[in-house]
This record gives structure tokens, C-alpha cells and sequence, in this order.
């Protein structure tokens, strides 16, 4: 069964090895699309057999009937099909039954962004794996974040101390297009610079921050179960002008990982295990003897549903007062 490592996907494409069938599986969006984008490099399909659209969006008897099609005065032919978690069951199986039996001369490639749901779709899978490939994207960890935007920087010349990689990951937390953008900044910040290592003082200038304020202030505090501390740093946040989901994905980081530090203590794990399972840093194992002071599972989920409401509605414009919504988070958390 073909099932492959992201980095290991990435090494085939780059000897322009390509299948018939491409699972991508996880919930890590930005990687999907640098992947999906690889392999339109290495077919370079024209217009007419190149086609992407979300699975809720799609007619998938007409996806499927081009699948089946001889791509038109070229050698190959690429479909995209992203949230295929969407679809309904008879939808599911017709699509079960080509990826069983795929067309040599088509591409077509799968996105599933639901860990959860993904569980139940083994049989997907099974055919995926076994006429084509599936990779997982899950969301990076804290470690394997670290050595991602090493990579990056690496990718545009730049090197980065431990302090400057430390404080850009916790900076932008899981958010790779975000962390593109600044590791973006950083280079353009360096270009007429002579020396390509990147510090701190560099990461603080292009975020943002002064080298007097912590930008690790407001998860700390949430860290420490500091409410009142939490609610003020929201309030002066908001009052010194930045984005409300800026704000939350501040909060969301350090709330996932108390989330699962909770769960696994909670589920009977050793401290090495935690310490390893989580992503943390071998200092970080203070989290885990505090687990015992954290909110209760139930507090976690009634958190991260009001979290992923207020992403919601602060991207569409629909959220009320945010100082309302990102301050309920926290009550809602340490209530």
C-alpha cells in the first residue's frame, strides 16, 4: 500500500514521479496546496485539462466523466478536488469507484481535511493507497514548526539563531501562510544587509513588536491560568489597534496545547511521553506538571467552539464587539 511521508511525496515529484491518484489528508491547508501546485508543475496541463473546485461545489458525475476522458491534444490531464469530506454518501462511493480503478492519462487529486472524519473513510483510502498515493498534512508541531521555518528561511538564504526561529513560530503559532508571509518580510528586511542571520531584534522589527514588549505575554498568561492578566492584555491589544483574529490566533496556540497536555495527563501518559506526543521543548516540561491547574476537558471544548465561531465571524465581518467575543473565550475557559 502506497502510503506516503509528506517529505517523501515531495522527493518523488521532484524525480517527476506522478500517479493517478493523489489522497492528501490532514489539516494542514498550506502544504496541500504547495503539494497540489508541485504536481500541476511536473504535468503542466493546459486550460482545457486543468480543473479544481471544492467537492461541495463540484458536479462530481461531470468531475468523474472527465477523469474518464483522454485529456484533449496533450499527454495529461490534472482535476482538483479539495474538501472531499463534503460529500454525501452516493457521492463517496462513485468516487470509490473510480479511484479503484483510475485512467493512466489522469491526475486526480483529493484533498480531506477532517482528521475525525477521515478515520471512517478506510476503504477511500485503501483504493487511494493502492492505485496512487496518500499523504498526511497534520498541523506541524512545535519541533517539526521549528525545523520548517529553519527550511524556509534556509530556502531564501537565511539563516536563523534559536531565539529568532523560537519567537517566529510561537509568533504565528500553526499558521504556515502566515509564517510565510513573515519569514517574506524578514528577506526583503535583509536584502541590502551583508549578513543573512536572522535574530530576534530582526523577527520583533518585522512582526511588529518593540524590543520592550513580550509578544509571548498573552500566552503566557493563559499558560499560568492568569485570567484577569488574559482579559487585560486582550483589552490593551485591541486598544493599541490589532486585528481581532490576530488576537486569536495568539490565544488559540497556547490554548491547544494546554488542551492537549490535559489530555493526554489525563489519559494516563508518562511525562516523556507527553513530552514528545505534545511537541514540546524539554523545557516546557513545567506544562505538564501543571496540567492538574488546568480547565477541565469539557472547559477546553466549550472554549475552542466560541474560538472557532469568532474565527468565523471576524473573517467574514459579522462578529459583534470583539472585545466581547475574544474576552467570553477566556471566561468560558477559566469559568
Amino acid at each position: 500500500m502506497a502510503k506516503l511521508t509528506a517529505e517523501k511525496l515531495l522527493a518523488e515529484l521532484a524525480q517527476k514521479k506522478i500517479a493517478p491518484v493523489y489522497l492528501l489528508t490532514g489539516e494542514d491547508l498550506f502544504r496541500k496546496q504547495e503539494v497540489i501546485k508541485k504536481i500541476r508543475e511536473v504535468l503542466q496541463p493546459d486550460d482545457f485539462n486543468f480543473y479544481s473546485s471544492s467537492a461541495e461545489k463540484a458536479n462530481l458525475g461531470e468531475v468523474l466523466a472527465m477523469a474518464n476522458t483522454a485529456p484533449v491534444f496533450s499527454s495529461a490531464r490534472m482535476l482538483v478536488l479539495t474538501g472531499i469530506e463534503k460529500l454525501r454518501k452516493e457521492p463517496k462511493v462513485a468516487l470509490l469507484n473510480y479511484v479503484s480503478n483510475p485512467l493512466p492519462t489522469t491526475t486526480l487529486v483529493l484533498t480531506h481535511n477532517d482528521a475525525k472524519k477521515m478515520k471512517t473513510e478506510k476503504a477511500l483510502a485503501e483504493a487511494c493507497a493502492a492505485n496512487g498515493r496518500v499523504a498526511d498534512y497534520a498541523e506541524l508541531k512545535q519541533a517539526e514548526l521549528n525545523v520548517w521555518v529553519k527550511n524556509r528561511l534556509a530556502a531564501r538564504g537565511l539563516t536563523g539563531d534559536f531565539d529568532a526561529v523560537d519567537l517566529l513560530c510561537q509568533s504565528v503559532g500553526s499558521e504556515l501562510a502566515a509564517a510565510e508571509n513573515e519569514i517574506e518580510k524578514l528577506y526583503l528586511y535583509t536584502l541590502e544587509r551583508q549578513s543573512k542571520k536572522i535574530t530576534k531584534d530582526d523577527v520583533l522589527a518585522c512582526i511588529g513588536f518593540s524590543k520592550e514588549e513580550n509578544p509571548y505575554e498573552l500566552a503566557n498568561a493563559i499558560l499560568a491560568c492568569n485570567k484577569n492578566k488574559a482579559v487585560k492584555l486582550v483589552d490593551k491589544l485591541l486598544d493599541d489597534g490589532e486585528e481581532p483574529v490576530a488576537i486569536l490566533a495568539k490565544m488559540t496556540y497556547p490554548i491547544e496545547k494546554m488542551a492537549r497536555i490535559k489530555r493526554m495527563s489525563e489519559g494516563g501518559m508518562a511525562s516523556g511521553e507527553i513530552l514528545h506526543a505534545a511537541g514540546l521543548f524539554p523545557w516546557e516540561s513545567r506544562l505538564i506538571s501543571a496540567a492538574r491547574n488546568y480547565p477541565s476537558q469539557k472547559q477546553f471544548l466549550a472554549a475552542m467552539n466560541k474560538m472557532i465561531d469568532a474565527d468565523a465571524g471576524f473573517k467574514s465581518g459579522s462578529a459583534s464587539d470583539p472585545k466581547l467575543v475574544l474576552k467570553g473565550i477566556l471566561l468560558t475557559l477559566f469559568r
